[in-house]
């Protein structure tokens, strides 16, 4: 699992400056697929020689009128009991302040790999005023800018140095993860029991009783499962609890630990929009997704119910066409059967690898019955395609403008895989090379 390093501090230290230059882009991610843009304030890092979950703990404050150092302390608190590595960013143009005393004083008695950084800090005048930082009693004090990149990649390296070792286990090679995904109270909990037939999870009525993801191993038509219960994701502006708002971390991380995820919406309040919101997590982490409707027994219901509901899913979560949908009652049982059916099917397509002779078939039946676009007034050639990995399906496909493909062709090619092969049920990934890459 990636490690977590959050960045803490009072605001206007750079936090988001950092967190963007470590993340390499804006902080806003946009998608191309409707439904899947939303400014962010978590992210998976690739740029380094490990990969880590970043968070900006700024984009984490809770809806509230609390004082300054209330909040910092809440942050601070937050990043202790969730993150691996925590960097606290400070002020190299503002000097060492009250505010920053408070919140050293506390963060740096955890048992954890604590980073004090100053940021700003431009050029050597600020460096030697910097010095005044070490009134913190701290070892070491790095100096950066994030917005102009000075010392940053010192303090990774050193940050990167500090990561736990992966405990990697053998006997999960063969697991396939499933991670409960969704809105408080929704019934994931109670999903999470009726699935293992006990009480594993904590059931309750209230939103937000799970904190954590609990990992639970069990067997099924004698094959091996991990059932990842999370707590459940609260928008941003109705955190209120400072627990729960790093249980939207805890949430994250377990999808990137999941081969499905199961999208558990609930039937009396509808698709919000927060559902669609979770659902795109878990679409970008390039999970095979289920959507599980709970609570159906206690709709009223008539012959065109189920095709509305249906009606709207597809509508709602246009990015998710492929995804299968289950309508059940996690608290009697009704149709829960059918998820363990639904989550073999996709594990199978999760897992599924295409000969590169019947792709490439495929491949160019589909490019000759409707060619790409021209980009800047080129022809787009495509020379060859090859499966490069699964979990998801990915393909690398060669051609001669990489740069090129509109994404609504790339959304046709997607399309012409899926119906070939039958994935039906899981995301497809397709990268575009250029031509000199292709024995590579």
């Amino acid at each position: 699992m990636r490690p977590v390093v959050a960045i803490v501090g009072r605001p206007n230290v750079g936090k988001s400056t950092l967190f963007n230059r470590l993340m390499g882009t804006r902080k806003a991610i946009v998608d191309d697929i409707p439904g899947v843009t939303r400014d962010r304030n978590y992210g998976n890092v690739d740029r380094f020689d490990l990969q880590f979950t970043l968070i900006d703990t700024g984009g984490f404050e809770p809806a509230s009128q609390d004082m300054l150092l209330q909040q910092m302390r809440q942050q601070s608190q937050l990043a202790m009991e969730e993150a691996d590595i925590i960097i606290f960013l400070m002020d190299g143009r503002d000097g060492l302040t009250v505010a920053d005393r408070e919140v050293a004083n506390m963060i740096r008695r955890v048992d954890k790999p604590v980073f004090f950084v100053v940021n700003k800090v431009d050029g050597d005048k600020l460096e030697n005023l910097s010095s005044e930082f070490y009134a913190l009693g701290v070892e070491r004090i790095f100096t950066i800018s994030a917005a102009h990149n000075r010392g940053v990649g010192e303090l990774m390296d050193e940050v990167i140095a500090a990561f736990p070792l992966n405990a990697s286990s053998e006997k999960d090679e063969d697991v396939t993860k499933i991670a409960v995904v969704g809105r408080p109270n929704v019934g994931k909990s109670t999903l999470v029991n009726k699935l293992l037939g006990f009480e594993r999870s904590v059931a309750n009525p209230v939103a937000g009783t799970t904190r954590d993801s609990i990992d639970t191993y069990f067997n099924c038509n004698r094959k091996r499962y991990m059932l990842i219960d999370t707590a459940g994701i609260r928008r941003k502006g109705r955190v209120s609890l400072k627990i729960e708002t790093y249980s939207v971390v805890d949430a994250l991380r377990s999808l990137e630990r999941a081969d499905v995820a199961l999208i558990v919406i609930d039937a009396e309040q509808g698709i919000t929009e927060q559902d669609t919101k979770i659902a795109g997590y878990a679409y970008e982490a390039g999970r095979s997704c289920l959507f599980v409707v709970n609570k159906w027994d206690s709709i009223e219901k008539n012959n065109a119910t189920v095709g509305k509901f249906v009606e709207e899913i597809r509508m709602q979560f246009k990015y998710l066409s492929f995804a299968p949908i289950v309508f059940i009652s996690a608290k009697t049982g009704q149709r829960t059967g059918n998820i363990m059916v639904e989550v073999e099917k996709l594990m199978e397509q999760y897992a599924k690898r295409i000969s590169t002779s019947d792709l490439n078939r495929v491949f160019k039946e589909a490019v000759d019955s409707h060619h790409a676009p021209l980009s800047s007034g080129r022809r787009v050639k495509f020379y060859y395609a090859t499966q490069v990995g699964t979990k998801p399906p990915s393909f690398v496909i060669f051609t001669n403008q990489p740069e090129g493909i509109h994404f609504s062709y790339e959304r046709y090619l997607t399309n012409k895989i899926r119906e070939a092969f039958g994935f039906t049920g899981t995301p497809i990934r397709l990268m575009f090379r250029g031509r000199d890459r292709r024995g590579k």
